[in-house]
Order: C-alpha cells, then sequence, then structure tokens
C-alpha cells in the first residue's frame, strides 16, 4: 500500500473523477433515462397484463356460474316437461280407459236389451205358435168328438156345470 500511495498523482486523481462525472452524467441523461423509462413502462404493461388476467379470471368464473345456472335451469326445465308429459300420458290413458270401459257397459247394455227383446219376441212366437196349435188340436178334438147331436149337448151341459154360473 505504501507504493500506491507514492505513485498517487492528484492532477490524475482529479482529471478522472471529472471524467467519470462527465460519463455519470452522460449515462444519466441519455442511458438511465430510457432504461428507466422502458423499465417503468414494462412494469405498466406487467401491471396491466396482471389486471387483465384477473379480469379474464373473474369473466370466467363468471361464465362458467352462469353456465351452471343455465345448466340446472335446463335441467329443472327438462325435469318439468317430463312430469307434464307423464301426466299428459296417465291423463290419456285414463280416459281412453274410462271411454273403453263406457263403450263396454254400453255394449254390454245394448246386447242385454237385445237378448231380452229377442227373449220376447220368441216367448211372443212361441205363444202364437202355441195358442194356433192349441185352437187347432181343440178344433181336431172337437170336431171328431161333436160329429153327432147327442154329444154335442153333453159338451154344453158338462161346460155349464163346471163353470159356476151362480
Amino acid at each position: 500500500m505504501g507504493e500506491l500511495l507514492a505513485q498517487f498523482s492528484s492532477g490524475l486523481f482529479i482529471i478522472q473523477t471529472v471524467i467519470f462525472l462527465v460519463l455519470l452524467f452522460i449515462l444519466k441523461k441519455f442511458a438511465w433515462g430510457p432504461i428507466v423509462n422502458a423499465l417503468n413502462e414494462r412494469e405498466v404493461s406487467i401491471v396491466d397484463a396482471l389486471n387483465q388476467a384477473k379480469l379474464a379470471k373473474q369473466e370466467v368464473q363468471n361464465l362458467k356460474t352462469e353456465n351452471e345456472n343455465i345448466i340446472r335451469e335446463a335441467k329443472n326445465q327438462r325435469d318439468a316437461i317430463l312430469k307434464e308429459a307423464r301426466e299428459i300420458k296417465e291423463k290419456i290413458v285414463n280416459e281412453a280407459k274410462e271411454t273403453a270401459k263406457a263403450q263396454g257397459d254400453l255394449l254390454i247394455e245394448q246386447a242385454k236389451a237385445s237378448i231380452v227383446a229377442e227373449k220376447n219376441a220368441a216367448m211372443a212366437d212361441i205363444k202364437s205358435q202355441i195358442g194356433s196349435l192349441s185352437i187347432s188340436i181343440a178344433e181336431q178334438i172337437l170336431k171328431q168328438k161333436l160329429d153327432n147331436a147327442d154329444a154335442q149337448n153333453a159338451l154344453v151341459e158338462n161346460i155349464l156345470n163346471k163353470s159356476n154360473l151362480n
């Protein structure tokens, strides 16, 4: 260290100090200002990019929530439509059953009425045929028995005696 102090020159030191200060002034004016401005602009752009990223993330979250709400609402509407469709189906099936039952009951009643009418018609026909047959038989019997006058008188007396003409 002693040698360094012996070689020390104050003029050289002042010139080097002036050159250093001029160099610092030039660097500050031309280099540091643009570098600091560029760094500040970069910092601002990074902050803006982070804010935009936060906004985009929040918007994505909002869209996701909105999509979930839309999906939930669509599911609820689908369930409501399916429930309504089931109710309509059950109503139509029940109406069809009631209509079929009513038509079946009507057909049964019509068949019963038809059977009764045909039975009554058959009974009337049978009665008519029996009456005709009875009259025909009675005629035949009376013709055979009443060929003579004595048989006719006996039959009239017999009938009068059996009927109570009091």
